[in-house]
């Protein structure tokens, strides 16, 4: 499980950075990433453009969340942004970074704006659970979203929030 994510305020945004260490190599936490193949199995279908200005769609389904955006930094097998935001939505911005943490290894970053007056906690929860959909993913585990997981850690960034 993931350690919970560390919070601050900025400006506008709320801010959640998780840091997660996998006993995979790079490269393969970043096709899990990238690959539209593999994203279904963690986060949800579409692709994740790898370029930047390139397309990003997700569509998480039952959520009702499509997200329509463009990668708006880009580091070949290191780091992609883009927002997480439906159309017409305010910014949301995510930054995946990889890199190497010995031999076999890696370690993610992944930093979560929220603006200010959106419910953060849900928000940072949600990418929580699915964080934790990914390390299972890496493990060719299938699993269904994490609710409890997700209740548990909403409630935690809510009290830090």
């Amino acid at each position: 499980m993931p350690e919970p994510a560390q919070i601050q305020r900025s400006q506008d945004f709320v801010e959640a950075r998780f840091s997660v260490a996998f006993n995979h190599p790079a490269d393969k936490v970043w096709s899990h990433l990238t690959d539209p193949a593999r994203l279904p199995q963690w986060m949800a279908p579409g692709e994740v453009g790898q370029a930047l200005g390139a397309p990003v769609h997700l569509d998480f389904g039952d959520s009702g969340v499509v997200v329509d955006s463009v990668v708006t930094a880009f580091e070949p097998g290191r780091l992609v942004q883009y927002a997480w935001s439906a159309k017409g939505d305010p910014e949301r911005p995510l930054t995946w970074r990889v890199e190497p943490n010995g031999e076999g290894r890696s370690r993610l970053e992944l930093v979560v704006r929220i603006p200010e007056g959106e419910d953060a906690a849900r928000g940072f929860a949600g990418w929580d659970a699915h964080l934790e959909m990914l390390a299972a993913a890496l493990e060719n585990v299938a699993v269904k979203f994490p609710f409890e997981h997700f209740k548990e850690r909403r409630a935690l960034y809510a009290a830090q929030l």
